[in-house]
């Protein structure tokens, strides 16, 4: 492993743990060369997954995408960096678990909006609204109708 500081390829591991999730390896690493610490993560590789897009093109899963449009939705909200990453490695896990080498866009855009109405329900609309790609104000009070129904 790389040193993040100097480049340097000879680090050593000082200390190895379960990470959080109980899915990964946290290790806590030191430079050979400059002495400085920094921490790793190992995780299990999975088979890759190629993702369907709306155009029927495919690409590799790529979770930041999933990332960068759930912290986008929660921008200004009362929604912690801990409660968004667990719920994207929650929605990880259900993606992985499909057991499936091809995933939809529209069942990864459904789960990420069954999980953000639970999380915070402005997020949810923020997400909802560039998710399917609401035209009018019409259709956003529609969708505003159906979580007040709930």
């Amino acid at each position: 492993m790389k040193c993040p500081y100097c480049n340097e390829d000879d680090t050593k591991v000082i200390d190895s743990r379960p990470a959080d999730d109980n899915c990964s390896i946290r290790r806590r690493r030191q430079c050979e060369r400059c002495g400085k610490r920094f921490t790793t993560y190992e995780k299990l590789e999975t088979m890759p997954l190629m993702v369907i897009k709306k155009d029927n093109s495919r690409e590799t899963y790529d979770r930041s995408k999933i990332e960068s449009g759930v912290i986008r939705s929660c921008h200004k909200r009362p929604v912690s960096t801990q409660q968004i990453d667990s719920m994207i490695e929650d929605i990880e896990n259900r993606i992985f678990n499909l057991e499936e080498k091809e995933v939809s866009t529209s069942v990864i855009g459904e789960m990420v909006m069954e999980s953000l109405k639970d999380l915070d329900e402005v997020a949810y609309v923020r997400f909802a609204s560039v998710y399917r790609e609401f035209k009018d104000v019409n259709t956003f009070m529609e969708e505003l109708g159906k979580l007040l129904k709930k």
